[in-house]
């Protein structure tokens, strides 16, 4: 008998997982809270373990035309003057793309082959031994033999099957803000980075409109709701209040945009299934911005759909092959997020003086390499 699947959340990771679970055989439902497909313009990258599923998936050439294009990063002062000229960071057949254009490239090549159900949403699961009764927000109740939380940050299903969010996801010290900026950039070619100590924004070309970045160090905010705009505006005035450069600028179109607001923070769980509820993504383990957040969603959702199929009629086989070879590739990504944290966002002039020194270090060894190329 076909195992029935219902994945929840219906981007990076959710869509993935659609695919690569119906492609072996599953009949996969999809629900998704939001009444369309909805993620942010944040560029991501599409790197390392994501290259060989998106071009078995047959997306790899619909996502090189939607990259951006980005050359490379300028580090400015107050001024405006460039400090230091970086390379963006390079592998071979790596790109940058906005994330909701990698939502909507994965949603495309999985439509077809699973039930999307948007604007729904679980508020309950009963698991048993042989299956899980789901409650819906809207729709009827159903029975699945696997729930997989694909769910992001701030899961439904951990919360449910796991545990309150608070137990389970620890705040990094950093805040991270985006909206668009509206127009096109100064710099078609090269994102703009200025920092203050424990603050930073960033203009990024992106494809056309340009988005604004702020990155920024403060503590947990206990009780903040995720998806509380309002506050989230205030907080973001609050932690640029006397900035220089071009930032009182950026900050008056706050009132007005769609502004991304979310902690940086890190998922631990002992284990990501808990019977026949599994999670994958970043409801499973996320160093969110500085941990390649959707190459792992991706990676992790084709690992899970191989190792069930691989498994046959032993589920909890197939979920233990999951996580133990997906989780060789998340603990890496932990390990190295306190490290580039330090780089992006350095929380004294001492260490911003340094990190400065380093970039015109690289620019200068950059520009020698180039010339002696020429």
């Amino acid at each position: 008998m076909t195992l029935s699947v219902l994945v929840s959340g219906a981007g990076v990771a959710g869509t993935t997982a659609a695919y690569w679970l119906a492609r072996h055989g599953l009949r996969v439902t999809v629900v998704e809270r939001s009444g369309g497909r909805r993620s942010s313009g944040n560029p991501v990258d599409v790197r390392g373990p994501a290259l060989p599923v998106a071009r078995e998936m047959g997306v790899l050439a619909a996502l090189r035309e939607r990259a951006t294009h980005a050359a490379g990063m300028r580090v400015v002062d107050a001024a405006g003057r460039t400090i230091a000229r970086l390379p963006m960071q390079t592998e071979d057949g790596a790109l940058e793309i906005p994330r909701a254009d990698l939502a909507a490239t994965l949603y495309e090549a999985a439509r077809d082959h699973a039930d999307f159900r948007f604007d729904d949403a679980i508020t309950a699961l009963e698991p048993d031994a042989t299956g899980v009764d789901v409650t819906f927000d809207r729709g009827a109740p159903e029975r699945f033999d696997l729930v997989v939380g694909a769910d992001g940050l701030h899961s439904a299903v951990r919360r449910l099957a796991f545990g309150p969010e608070p137990e389970l996801v620890r705040h990094l010290g950093v805040w991270v803000a985006t909206l668009p900026l509206g127009e096109p950039a100064d710099d078609p070619r090269h994102v703009l980075l200025y920092n203050e100590p424990g603050r930073v924004v960033s203009i990024h070309p992106s494809r056309g409109e340009a988005l604004v970045a702020c990155i920024f160090r403060g503590p947990a905010r206990p009780g903040l709701d995720h998806r509380d705009t309002a506050a989230h505006r205030r907080i973001v005035a609050e932690a640029y209040a006397g900035a220089g450069w071009r930032v009182p600028q950026l900050l008056a179109k706050l009132p007005g945009a769609d502004v991304y607001f979310d902690s940086v923070s890190r998922v631990h769980l002992p284990a990501w299934t808990r019977g026949r509820i599994t999670l994958t993504g970043d409801a499973a383990s996320c160093v969110s911005l500085f941990g390649d957040g959707s190459s792992l969603a991706m990676a992790g959702a084709h690992t899970l759909a191989a190792a069930l199929a691989a498994a046959g009629d032993d589920l909890a086989l197939g979920l233990r092959r999951y996580e133990a070879e997906h989780r060789a590739r998340t603990d890496a990504k932990v390990r190295g997020a306190g490290r580039a944290a330090a780089l992006v966002v350095p929380k004294t002039r001492l260490g911003l003086a340094a990190r400065n020194a380093g970039a015109r270090v690289l620019s200068f060894v950059q520009d020698r390499h180039t010339a002696a190329a020429a």
